[in-house]
């Protein structure tokens, strides 16, 4: 039996709705009436129980009619890959979708109307929170135009040519981890002033025993919890503003697509501690100050580990492909900031470094590959 899903349709004139983060509500493409995101939620959980009430019915009739045709050899079994996958039925036009098993929220492609699966976020998948788009699809777009201006070496052709291939709203599933980081460093620091003293110049140094302790607290630590998502996009997204948090809702999918976690709880917990102590050694790092020098000798972080709450949170996924190669790149559905790489033109690279051939070679490599390659590229991608 196909899995239950929801088509959110206007009560006005039945067209397809989309919650629009401009307004906060639902609206038609059709008739332009806009609806609570409450008032939804009331009508569609009226209208899911007397459509299972329905649908255990046609089962029990087909049950007694005979099929006629032979179909008991036709197809085969899926074997492993049945694990993995899900069939829906689109309750607007009847088709029945194959789905990926994290598919939570996505499109008819026969019909286009948005369709939600709720049966994904049911009983201990259900998210506690959901952050509501605020930006839209050509918020997304002036986005991305904006962050290839002041690229020095961005080829002009990309710009010119560039064609966005993909844009997708995506609620991403996020872990959001509670907890208390205690922490103890030691540091070495040393300061030093300078002197004439008759026909020589003299340094005196200081030398400085450092200690620091404390405890920071951490709410709403985010980690993704989905393999397709780059963890260091999602990281680089960042942050986003937890004040809008809203009760989880399908209400709030229709027009997105939306994707269940794969990356249990237990599982991200291991990058919820690092970043964690991270942050926790940078924050005390950050209180010595009024030194020359400062180097950390002992560092100690024990974390007193709370509550974790399961999130969707809002990301416009963009791509374009250019001679050839995938770019991909990610907006904060919130907040508009968006990273991703950019190609480089290697001619502009040469002309602007101005040295030899050799010294141009090293320094290219190091643009183009490594992390000291990412630093270096920053300054220009």
């Amino acid at each position: 039996m196909p899995d239950q899903v929801t088509n959110y349709k206007c009560p006005a004139c039945t067209g397809p709705l989309h919650f629009v983060g401009a307004s906060g509500k639902l609206e038609c493409d059709y008739c332009g009436s806009t609806y609570e995101v409450q008032e939804i939620e009331a009508l569609y959980a009226e209208k899911e129980t007397k459509a299972e009430a329905a649908f255990q019915a046609a089962e029990e009739k087909q049950a007694s009619e005979d099929n006629g045709w032979d179909v008991s050899d036709a197809g085969g079994d899926w074997g492993e890959e049945a694990e993995k996958m899900r069939a829906y039925s689109c309750p607007s036009c009847g088709a029945e979708l194959i789905c990926d098993e994290t598919t939570a929220a996505t499109s008819c492609p026969y019909c286009g109307n948005p369709t939600v699966v709720p049966g994904q976020f049911g009983g201990t998948l259900r998210p506690d929170y959901v952050l509501p788009f605020k930006l839209s699809r050509e918020d997304a777009v002036k986005a991305l135009k904006k962050h290839y201006k002041g690229k020095l070496l961005l080829p002009k052709a990309f710009k010119a040519q560039n064609h966005i291939e993909e844009i997708k709203g995506v609620y991403v599933p996020f872990w959001l981890f509670d907890g208390v980081a205690d922490v103890d460093m030691t540091f070495h620091a040393t300061t030093s002033t300078t002197s004439r003293e008759g026909d020589y110049r003299v340094t005196r140094t200081k030398h400085y025993d450092i200690v620091r302790s404390g405890s920071i607290g951490f709410e709403k630590v985010p980690v993704d919890g989905s393999t397709k998502m780059p963890d260091d996009y999602m990281d680089s997204i960042e942050p986003y503003d937890y004040k809008e948090l809203k009760d989880f809702s399908t209400a709030y999918l229709p027009g997105f697509l939306a994707d269940k976690y794969d990356v249990d709880a237990t599982a991200a917990s291991k990058r919820a501690d690092e970043r964690c102590k991270n942050t926790a050694a940078d924050r005390v790092r950050e209180t010595v100050v009024g030194y020359a020098t400062v180097s950390t000798r002992t560092k100690r972080v024990a974390l007193k580990r709370g509550e974790v709450k399961y999130a969707m949170l809002p990301v416009w996924l963009l791509t374009t492909k250019w001679q050839g190669k995938n770019y991909l790149f990610a907006m904060n559905g919130q907040t508009g900031k968006m990273v991703g790489d950019l190609p480089a033109d290697k001619g502009k690279f040469f002309a602007w470094l101005g040295g030899t051939a050799v010294g141009a070679s090293v320094v290219l490599s190091l643009l183009f590959s490594g992390p000291l390659g990412r630093m270096i590229g920053n300054l220009f991608l």
